[in-house]
Order: C-alpha cells, then structure tokens, then sequence
C-alpha cells in the first residue's frame, strides 16, 4: 500500500478542543486510506507534565497517566487522568497514581494499571470500575521488586504481559536484566522475554501468535548523568516474537530499526492487525502505521514527541487518542481498534 503522510506543525500550547489541521501529502486520495478523509489531529488536554499510557474504558471514557518525575516537579505523585469526550473535561481520576504508566482495561472492564519506579509502586494492580478497589497482582519476582513495570498488553486468555526496563527513579534496581513478564490468571508470573534490549512499549497481535515488543534503549537510567556525558544508546527497534499458546515468546524479526534515532515508546494494534506505533525521533516525530510485517503504511505527524496511543471503544472505535509530552490529541481513522472480547 502506498505511505500516507499527515503533516502539521503547530506546538502544543494552543487551548484544548481546539483543532489542528493536519496537510495531506501524497497518496491522500488512495482508496483505501488509514486515515479518514479530511481528518484533523485536535488537541484535547494540554496542562500534564508527562502523558502516558492512554486507554478507554468500554463506556468510552479515556483514561491516561500524568507522570510526574520528582527530579522535575514539586515532588508530585502521579496521577491518572480521566477525560470526557462527550463533555470535553479532563479530571483527575486517581492520585497518587503509583506513578502508573502503561494501562489498559481487561475483558471484564477492569482497569489494569503499570507502576513505575521514582516513588512509585513498582507493580501491576487491577482497579474495579464498580467499587474503586484496587488488588496487587504482581509485585516481585524471584522475591525482588521490578525495576520500573512501563507498558501491558493482555492476550484473549486473560494473561497479562508488561515490560520492566527504567528510565527514571531513585530505587535499586534489583532484577538483573530488563524483561519482559507474562501474568498468568493463577497469579504465577514468567519471564518470558530476555533478548529484547531495554523493552518498552508491548502488544499482542488479534491472532494472539505475535507478541511485539519495543526495545528504547536510552543508555541510562535517570537524568543524574554527570553535564559532560552523553549516555551511549542501544537498540532502538519494534521486535515480533512468536507467541505460542501456552505463551511463550520465541524472536522472530526485527521489523523495524530506528537507529540512530530514537524509536518508539508504545503502540496499539487495530482489528485488521496494523500496528500503530508513538515514534519518538526527533526528526520525524509522529504515529507511524506499520502492516504486521513491518511496512509503512501512515504517518501522522504530532508537534511533540508522542509516547503512546489507544482506540476508542463503541462508538469512538475508529477514534484513535495520542499521548505526547502534556498533551492528549485524537484523529480519526478508517480502521477500528481491536479490542478483547468483552466477559
């Protein structure tokens, strides 16, 4: 398929609900667009000090994380943020946060919840939508904390993948490599991916047979390093593995490497198994679309770098929401976003 490109510059420092109008360039009249016909990438929320983790509950509501690095803020302990698109208001759903990063709701509608490291939980919780309750679901392996859990994806049996790099925080970092973990309904949890650099963003594809991972190897871990050096950064690419149905994960590919730039951060998949991925070069920052084996299919350029994206549910399923800096932006697309089969 022909690379749709959608290009706009205007910074994030406009008031939210005001709309960017995104440039059309080359293929824009294809017959089969990513991106709908005369689109626009609208800004929705402008006041976080860091967006993450987008996702949407199955009544619509989006729902994101403010992550509020205590290096940078007046000790702020996180929040996660909770915006309306039928009213347009964004307010503060829960806080402290756990310094929560990735999120993403489950078949029953629970919201599943990674926290990071910089005072934050180190864990991935389970809040009910109904009660507000929230439960501990994985805490510590081999009877040590995680060094910062970042991003999730859930498969169609419940199991619940996440990533455990860090970027950020004063903690000891007691795992010895950055992996990828797979929460079984049991409680028991696996380390199931070793070789996939300093793992960051994760999905499962809707076949369930490819878990893709993001490897953003920064070089550090903290902004602590001394003014006169400069961290050597490592693989920077989107990895398919392999997923079996017990759950195992065997690499497969590279299916996209972004060096010397910077890669991604997180990603979503559609129902037709497109990736939609928060590309973080500074160069091209943006949403890039991807076919599952690694072809450019979209762009959409964002005035800052995004760190992660998520479909709408109902009837915003074709809506997809960006997270990037203090931002939060939605553009319409063709394509609907897969979703878990509701329990």
């Amino acid at each position: 398929m022909p690379n749709l490109n959608i290009t706009q510059t205007i910074a994030c420092t406009v008031a939210a609900g005001v709309a960017l109008a995104p440039t059309l360039i080359g293929h824009a009249a294809d017959s089969n667009p990513i991106i709908a016909p005369g689109a626009e990438l609208k800004e929705l929320f402008n006041d976080a000090h860091f967006t993450e983790g987008p996702t949407v509950a199955p009544d619509g509501t989006v729902y994101f994380s403010d992550i509020t690095f205590t290096d940078q803020t007046d000790m702020q302990a996180g929040h996660i943020m909770r915006y309306n698109p039928e009213t347009g208001e964004t307010t503060v759903f829960r806080s402290p946060s756990g310094m929560s990063n990735g999120m993403e709701f489950d078949a029953q509608g629970r919201l599943v919840v990674a926290e990071g490291a910089d005072f934050g939980g180190r864990r991935i919780t389970r809040t009910d939508m109904e009660t507000g309750k929230s439960e501990i679901i994985a805490g510590l392996y081999n009877g040590k904390p995680f060094n910062s859990p970042n991003d999730l994806a859930i498969d169609e049996q419940g199991r619940i993948y996440f990533t455990d790099p860090r970027y950020a925080g004063h903690e000891p970092v007691e795992q010895p490599i950055f992996g990828v973990y797979r929460i079984d309904p049991d409680g028991s949890v696996h380390l199931v991916v070793t070789d996939g650099g300093k793992p960051n963003g994760v999905a499962v594809s809707p076949d369930q047979k490819t878990l893709y991972v993001i490897s953003h190897d920064n070089g550090a871990m903290g902004s602590n390093l001394p003014d006169d050096m400069e961290p050597h950064k490592g693989q920077m690419a989107l990895l398919a593995y392999d997923l079996s149905s017990e759950g195992t994960a065997t690499f497969r590919k590279v299916l996209v490497d972004y060096a010397p730039q910077d890669g991604p951060d997180g990603m979503v998949v559609d129902a037709e198994g497109n990736l939609w991925v928060a590309v973080r070069d500074e160069t091209r920052p943006g949403v890039r679309v991807y076919t599952p084996d690694g072809e450019e299919l979209a762009y959409v350029e964002t005035p800052d770098k995004p760190t992660n994206v998520a479909f709408g549910h109902g009837k915003t399923s074709k809506t997809l929401y960006i997270t990037a800096e203090h931002c939060l932006y939605s553009i319409q697309t063709t394509k609907e976003g897969y979703r878990l089969p509701q329990k």
